[in-house]
């Protein structure tokens, strides 16, 4: 009779999970309308926030797979305590180090009305002006939060101040709106160093994908004024001393030497929306917008690292901008990443030996 029991217990449990499990796969299934195995933002219901597609992508790459969907519908069937939700809100991957000093939407800048913010995240007990670390986030240059820090929180602990800037997407304002955002948030940062306690000769930038030819930017961009166009902050420095670039684009007419998940030519591609015309009819446009263009020997150290199996960026893109780099004589490292696809999902280096490879570079470089 006990095993008649136990094995019925059994027998409901399993299909208590094949239930939760199918569930899961139909509704993903239901909004994967193109059945590429992915949920984008046009994809996603609009009856849902956006920070909550945000909270999804995890590896902040602009869109959600079904390990990541299954993964956040699992994390929420616990509840949460009222102090545990709130703290997932505004940073749901992190768990920011006690002591400190956040200072969340600052503005850095106000272009036609619109504020533009970022946040400062600042190590406890620092008792001197600190290094700082500038995050751009990814999302293909339409999607993304700087709410989200995960992958550098733990510059924190190491002595480090982060900012992490908000930058204007390419559905509300094209090229080179996205980098001049950046650039200007950069400025005011050194503008404001000594109120915010910050050394201003330490300044090092890091981003994932979108984030990463931002990031790109502001390294081979650091010697021409071009983007210094914002009113205020443009009077002081945009320069970052050391630059880590995650797996990010950087010579958008040569996307399309390796196959992958994405047409980069095509009209509605990431790269061709970015610039607000299709890349590959608009040679000239598309080539202000590459990082490999501004290379000069005067670019500041720059750490790329990617994963081999990428199918949204590919390997090439950082292997491009690495032998430029060479060839003008910066200093300049490429890490790859063994079968690591786009935000090093599958690959054989953990996560902890990722994030130390890019902390020991910045170690290096603003220590």
């Amino acid at each position: 009779m006990k095993a008649a029991s136990r094995l019925a217990i059994s027998v409901s449990l399993i299909l208590s999970f094949v239930q939760v499990h199918a569930q899961q796969q139909s509704v993903f299934d239901q909004w994967d309308t193109n059945s590429d195995g992915y949920i984008d933002r046009s994809e996603f219901p609009d009856r849902f926030p956006a920070s909550r597609f945000d909270q999804v992508d995890t590896d902040d790459d602009g869109r959600i797979s079904r390990a990541e969907d299954i993964a956040f519908r699992g994390r929420n069937r616990a509840p949460q305590s009222r102090a545990q939700s709130a703290n997932s809100n505004q940073n749901p991957d992190s768990q920011i180090p006690a002591g400190t000093r956040v200072d969340k939407d600052i503005i850095y800048e106000t272009v036609n009305g619109r504020d533009l913010p970022l946040d400062l995240y600042r190590p406890a007990n620092a008792d001197k002006p600190t290094p700082l670390i500038i995050w751009i986030h990814g999302g293909g240059w339409r999607g993304g939060s700087k709410n989200r820090i995960n992958r550098c929180i733990g510059m924190l602990e190491r002595g480090y101040a982060v900012a992490s800037v908000e930058y204007r997407l390419s559905g509300e304002a094209i090229f080179p709106a996205a980098v001049e955002d950046c650039k200007a948030a950069v400025s005011f940062l050194r503008l404001n160093a000594k109120k915010f306690g910050l050394d201003p000769d330490r300044f090092g930038a890091w981003g994932s994908s979108a984030g990463g030819h931002l990031v790109a930017m502001l390294g081979v961009t650091s010697d021409v004024d071009t983007f210094d166009n914002h009113p205020v902050t443009s009077k002081a420095s945009s320069k970052v001393q050391a630059v880590c670039n995650w797996f990010g684009p950087t010579d958008f007419l040569r996307m399309n030497d390796f196959p992958g998940r994405i047409d980069h030519d095509a009209p509605e591609s990431p790269e061709s929306r970015f610039i607000g015309a299709p890349i590959q009819e608009n040679k000239e446009l598309a080539q202000k917008a590459n990082p490999i263009t501004y290379v000069s020997p005067s670019d500041p150290p720059i750490l790329h690292m990617h994963g081999d199996n990428d199918q949204s960026v590919p390997f090439n893109q950082s292997e491009l901008l690495h032998a430029a780099l060479q060839k003008a004589g910066v200093s300049t490292e490429l890490y790859r990443v063994k079968n690591g696809g786009h935000g090093f999902r599958d690959s054989v280096d953990s996560a902890e030996s990722l994030f130390e490879r890019s902390a020991a570079f910045f170690d290096r470089n603003l220590k």
